[in-house]
């Protein structure tokens, strides 16, 4: 054969090999197959899975299936139990896992599980700081959403009996702190609830869902309560605080119907606080509206410092409304060496006043310095107190000093002694002034 006719049949040597290759190949597992299938034994046990299935004995099937034609129907399946364990398992997946909330397989709402019920009770019962469980006995009636404050026959007052009790030293400058906007975050609500000390006063927003439960959950802890009235702000409607705000200008009726509607929402509040509002509050006869009604029930009513604090303190003194108004709003900056600075600043008053009341908003950041802040404070001289005991402390040296005032004008008069040139009925209508002072005092 000559050169040329080698170099061209080359290419088609070199792809010979590999074929016949492959054809050797497949002929040998052909031959396989067919000695297997001819001579195998066909009974092979095949590895088995933890609870899986394997096809049942015909006699098996017959004595189980209670179908009318349970014998003209071929093999049937039967389920295998583990062996060795108690239950199937799933590899990388904990015991403590929770399957995700579906449309088919809804999460339960806060307070919709018997069981988690009943934990939170018993949770209750074994905390030292639990409050009393709410509603109290004889400090309700009927309203429009669900039970109203009043006072006890016996004088008992709302204000008083779901106030958290407290005895600290009255010489010791006191901090009171309240976190308003509970609710609206289960996250942020529940971590206060949680991590804040117990001194530590919760409001709750009026719309909360689950409101009740969650004062509950807070009264639990510990904390006492206050509900949030909605107020009118100066850009309202653009800035709407819901369809029952309380409005500067609104008719007595309808917003003594509204603010109904906000106390009857939930019990074990001892107080009521403004949720924005600085329109309103600047009425002095909306406010003296609201004061007197719920001096009337026996709610006293703290105010976050965000208003004028003249108007709201005049409308007050006339209904003699058990209230004060916060010192420092807290987190009107977020960042956390702010909030630190308006805690430094509380912690300036008290030593200067005596006390301080700082409101906050139920941020994060707000949460997480107030408990850091709080864990020390004793070690550095200050106490921290529930707000309705630092309301009652203002409210007594207001008291006493109101009568210490009274008693110098008093004693002025008396040393000037122009009793003879006055009429006698006007010396009688001072007498009469004076008479309530000294009784009380």
């Amino acid at each position: 054969m000559s050169p040329a006719i080698l170099r061209h049949a080359q290419p088609l040597l070199t792809l010979r090999a590999p074929l016949f290759t492959g054809i050797g190949a497949a002929v040998l597992l052909s031959v396989m197959i067919g000695g297997v299938a001819l001579f195998g034994d066909g009974e092979i046990d095949l590895p088995r899975a933890v609870g899986g299935v394997q096809p049942a004995p015909p006699a098996a099937i017959a004595e189980h299936d209670v179908r009318p034609d349970a014998g003209t129907h071929g093999d049937g399946i039967r389920f295998l139990e583990p062996e060795g364990e108690s239950e199937v398992s799933l590899s990388g997946v904990r015991e403590d896992f929770d399957a995700p909330a579906t449309t088919e397989n809804p999460a339960p709402a806060p307070g919709s599980d018997p069981a988690d019920a009943e934990a939170r009770l018993a949770t209750h019962e074994s905390n030292p700081n639990a409050l009393p469980r709410a509603p109290i006995a004889g400090l309700t009636e009927p309203g429009p959403g669900g039970p109203l404050p009043i006072i006890a026959a016996n004088g008992t007052r709302p204000s008083r009996a779901y106030a958290r009790p407290y005895h600290g030293d009255p010489g010791a400058p006191t901090i009171a702190v309240v976190v308003g906007g509970m609710g609206l975050n289960s996250t942020v609500t529940q971590a206060a609830i949680d991590e804040l000390p117990p001194e530590v006063a919760l409001s709750f927003a009026a719309y909360t869902r689950d409101l009740q439960d969650w004062i509950d959950r807070a009264r639990a802890a510990g904390h006492e309560v206050l509900i949030e009235a909605p107020m009118e702000p100066f850009d309202y409607p653009n800035n709407d605080p819901g369809p029952h705000t309380l409005l500067a200008d609104g008719s007595a009726e309808e917003n003594g119907r509204r603010l109904a509607w906000v106390l009857s929402r939930a019990t074990g509040y001892f107080g009521v606080t403004n949720y924005l509002g600085a329109r309103f509050s600047a009425s002095q006869g909306a406010m003296r509206q609201v004061f007197g009604t719920l001096e009337g029930r026996g709610v006293a009513f703290l105010h976050d410092g965000a208003g004028r604090r003249s108007t709201i303190e005049a409308a007050a003194d006339a209904t003699n409304i058990t209230y004060a108004v916060a010192d420092r709003i807290l987190d009107e900056d977020l960042s956390p060496d702010a909030i630190d600075e308006r805690l430094l600043a509380l912690e300036a008053l008290a030593i200067q006043n005596g006390s301080a009341l700082g409101t906050g908003f139920a941020y994060p950041a707000t949460v997480e310095q107030i408990r850091d802040w709080a864990i020390s404070l004793d070690l550095r001289g200050y106490q921290l107190a529930p707000p309705s005991a630092v309301m009652a402390r203002r409210r007594l040296e207001a008291r006493l000093a109101a009568e210490a005032n009274a008693s110098t004008g008093h004693d002025e008069a008396s040393a000037t002694d122009h009793r003879w040139a006055r009429d006698p009925d006007d010396a009688g209508s001072e007498d009469g002034h004076a008479a309530p002072a000294a009784s009380g005092h």
